[in-house]
């Protein structure tokens, strides 16, 4: 069957970046993915958490909410249990391509704000949060070793398609996010079989879907990394 938007089903969503959206963040981003916008935030404090045991190495953490009206129906403004295992992804996903040894002994804090929800919001913090992070970093800075990026993937009418909109995510047969680097290495899988268990060759088929799909995004990435040292937008 076709998808409700008319993708293809290796299509993301359209998709736009725009750097340094807030003015007084170190490093910001508003990410876009079709009906889904979230606006990532990245700020530096001189001080690391008391857990941080090591000399000279810093931290990289994370919050997510979602404002009342992102949705159809009203949210409340208060962290649930969603919110806070949705922030400690985005965060583990970050931590996994920083140098702490490189980043001195600082903490960096992405603030993930959904503006507009339509499935996929944990995936464009994601996203939208590495472009945050190398902008508050700056230029070439040896602490974040590549980008990361993160994507949906399932199984919906027992085809595998990628960036579920929230349509699709509600009738998905399995439902996955992939979070991967930029050199094609996992970081984590969160994937669901909703109705019916799925095989090693729909799994395979869902991670090489979502392995295009992030190359795509961390292309985007840099462009509007680009964009933002040149003073543009994009």
């Amino acid at each position: 069957m076709p998808r409700p938007d008319g993708r293809a089903n290796d299509e993301l969503r359209p998709l736009s970046i725009t750097p340094r959206f807030q003015r007084h963040p170190a490093g910001s981003a508003l990410i876009r993915l079709g009906d889904t916008w979230v606006v990532c935030a990245a700020s530096i404090e001189d001080r690391v958490p008391p857990f941080v045991e090591t000399p000279g190495t810093g931290w990289v953490t994370a919050e997510y909410a979602m404002l009342p009206s992102a949705t159809h129906t009203r949210g409340r403004r208060s962290q649930g249990g969603r919110d806070k295992e949705i922030q400690r992804l985005i965060g583990r996903a970050l931590r996994a391509v920083v140098a702490f040894d490189q980043l001195g002994e600082r903490t960096v804090t992405l603030d993930c704000d959904v503006l507009q929800a339509d499935g996929g919001t944990r995936c464009a913090s994601i996203t939208g949060g590495c472009v945050a992070l190398a902008l508050a970093l700056g230029d070439g800075a040896p602490a974040l070793r590549e980008r990361v990026a993160a994507v949906s993937v399932g199984i919906v009418d027992g085809e595998v398609r990628l960036d579920l909109s929230y349509e699709e995510d509600a009738a998905a047969e399995v439902d996955m996010n992939v979070v991967m680097t930029e050199s094609g290495r996992l970081v984590e899988v969160q994937g669901t079989a909703e109705r019916q268990p799925f095989d090693r060759a729909q799994l395979a088929a869902m991670l090489d879907l979502a392995a295009g799909g992030i190359r795509r995004l961390c292309a985007a990435q840099q462009a509007a990394i680009d964009a933002a040292r040149e003073g543009g937008h994009t």
